[in-house]
Formats: structure tokens, sequence, C-alpha cells
């Protein structure tokens, strides 16, 4: 695992933290990475330097028969989940949740019906769960690095326990703030009607500019300058750089529709971070509840009426408070974790100074 960076004395909210601070925290939710890291970054060098890869989220090990009651939401819409179409149909969630670059998609969801029929012959129907955000700043994007072999790797090596952050899997390349972003997780602990649940957050960082970024209440990214920590040696558009994804679990027990409503709330802790949801971002989000795990549902026998548990409408606004928490704590550990990284064309980007921010947050920047 990757030595996690962060600084544990930064508290984000008041919820408490699950044993492991990640979406694992949830029981029997798995995260498997694949890193994808060839070439060297050297200047004028762009073909064959990879900084890429995938993740895959599983709700449980067998999601792919049990399904998972679920909801998603779009902050900005340059992007894309594939599967999200049905999810907003059925409320279902039917396979694991992929996570990889803009242009290896169609590989990452083919990649997982091949892996699914290799188990299950009879498989006539499918329709896989992929999101992405770009890594072309640092990885030859078009080169197609990740493969089917990769995706099976990520599918196989999916477990519970510690999740790795920062540069691995599907955050092997991006960029978040200006400063190196990737792979975050956070997870709050919470009580309803007296009884322990957990809520848990994995999100891929790719986005925002540096002046944007806010922790605490603190203008974080204008106080460290360029100077200090060089950022993207080629211009961009201000405020209007890449994307993140977002995946919520809870064991809570909810429906679709509360899914939904819990999803939107993304929104919430990354615009505390201080995303503004630019035009050219894909800010896409997916709540899930392994509380309702959907046994038979696809069995022809049986009885067709299903019973399952919820809560009430009021109980949704501790949920909300822990994942807005979750989501921020997620891109900060994503900051945190992440490790400088050269790439194409030897553009280098540097790593968040954890005893600055740790120095901005104590106060003294402000006398």
């Amino acid at each position: 695992m990757k030595k996690n960076k962060t600084v544990r004395d930064i508290r984000i909210g008041r919820l408490p933290t699950g044993a492991l601070n990640a979406i694992s925290d949830v029981e029997g939710v798995l995260v498997g990475h694949k890193t994808i890291i060839r070439g060297e970054g050297k200047p004028g060098v762009t073909e064959g330097v990879a900084r890429t890869g995938v993740s895959m989220i599983f709700p449980h090990r067998d999601i792919w028969a049990k399904p998972v009651y679920a909801g998603t939401s779009v902050l900005n819409g340059n992007g894309e989940m594939t599967g999200s179409t049905w999810i907003e149909e059925a409320g279902l969630l039917t396979t694991p949740v992929g996570l990889t670059n803009t242009h290896s998609v169609g590989v990452v969801r083919d990649a997982m019906i091949k892996y699914r029929k290799k188990n299950n012959p009879s498989l006539d129907w499918m329709l896989p769960v992929v999101a992405e955000t770009w890594d072309g700043y640092l990885s030859d994007i078009n080169g197609m690095h990740v493969r089917k072999e990769d995706v099976f790797e990520s599918l196989d090596t999916a477990k519970g326990g510690p999740v790795e952050q920062g540069n691995v899997g599907g955050g092997t390349g991006m960029v978040c703030f200006e400063f190196k972003g990737g792979i975050g997780s956070s997870s709050r602990l919470l009580k309803i009607d007296e009884r322990p649940y957990v809520l848990g957050v994995l999100a891929q960082a790719n986005f925002g500019a540096r002046y944007q970024f806010m922790l605490k209440g603190f203008p974080v990214g204008r106080l460290i300058d360029t100077e200090e920590v060089p950022g993207r040696n080629t211009p961009t558009p201000a405020g209007d750089t890449g994307s993140v994804i977002v995946v919520i679990a809870t064991d809570v027990p909810l429906l679709p529709h509360q899914c939904k409503r819990l999803a939107r709330r993304a929104s919430l802790g990354l615009g505390m971070m201080g995303s503004v949801g630019a035009n050219s971002s894909g800010d896409i989000f997916l709540a899930f509840s392994t509380g309702n795990i959907c046994d038979g549902f696809f069995e022809e026998e049986g009885s067709s009426v299903r019973r399952v548990d919820t809560v009430k409408p009021e109980a949704m606004s501790l949920l909300f408070e822990a994942a807005v928490e979750a989501v921020q704590e997620s891109i900060y550990n994503a900051l945190g974790a992440a490790e400088t990284m050269t790439g194409i064309d030897g553009r280098t980007v540097h790593a968040l100074p954890m005893d600055r921010v740790k120095t901005i947050i104590s106060g003294r920047e402000f006398g």
C-alpha cells in the first residue's frame, strides 16, 4: 500500500471516520487497482509514455448476480459514466464500478463483459458501469495503454481492507488543483436509531485550478504560489481543467431515489474544496446502498414481490452530512497521498506540500 501522507490532525467535519477511513469500511465493499507506468518522461517524448490505469469498486463480491439499489447525479456533464442510463431507469447497480482514463472507457467496458462471460457462458446482457477522467496531460492517452488483461487484474485483485490512494489505478495520471491528484477515499460513522452504520467515499480527483483550492475555509491554493511549487508547464484555461468521479457507498438501507439524493451531495463537498463545476469538467457521482442486496432479481422462479428496508426522509440529513464531509476528505486524501510525477514531454506535476498545508491550516499564515 502506498503511504498516505495526509495529516490526520487536519480534521474535516464532526463525524468520526471508520477504522480504515476508506470506502472499504462499508462491509463487503472491495477495491482493486491496476497501475500502468511505462516509458520515461523526457522532453519531446510522448508516444509510449503511460501514466494511467484502471480501478474497480465492488459493492459486494457477487454484484453480478445480486444487484444493489443505486442512483446517479451530474454536476457538469463533460464526461462519461456508461450504464448510468439503466441505473436512472431501474435504480439498480448490477456490475462493479470501473474508473479509468477518458479514452479507455470502451476497452474497460468490453473487458468487463468478457470477464463476466468467462465465468458465466450463458451471459447475453450486461451494461457495465465505467466512468472516466482525462489523464492526457501526463499520459499518452491515445496510446490505448489499458488492455483487457489490466481490467481482469483489477477485478481479480479487488479486496477489502486498506485502499491504496494517490497515483494508483485510474487515478495514476490525474491532476487536482494543479497539484498531483488521483484516487482518494474516506469514511464516516453514523447512528440511526442507535444502530451503527457506515458511509464511505472513493473519488478520482482530476479537477480545479490552483487558485480555487480551499481547505477548511483557508485559501490554500492561493497561498502556495507557483514560485514555491511549480504548476502546469503548459497554459490551460483558468478554472477549466479536468473532471472528478465520486462513488458513495453506505450500508444504510436506501431506495434508489434516496441514493440519487445522496449522490447529489457530492457537489457540496466539492464546492467546499473550491470546485465550480467548470465548463469542461465531467463531475459525475454515483451512490449505492448495500442495505438491500437484491437476491433473486434476475431469477424467473419465485415471488415477484420483494420486501426491502429503508429509512425515513428525516434520517437522510445525517447521511448528507456524512457524504459532504467524506467527499472533502477523499479529495484531500488523494492530494495527500499523491507523489510528484513526470510524464509525456517531460511534464511534471508536483505533490501538494503537506507541511505547508499544515502551517496554513494552523492559522500561522495569518498572524
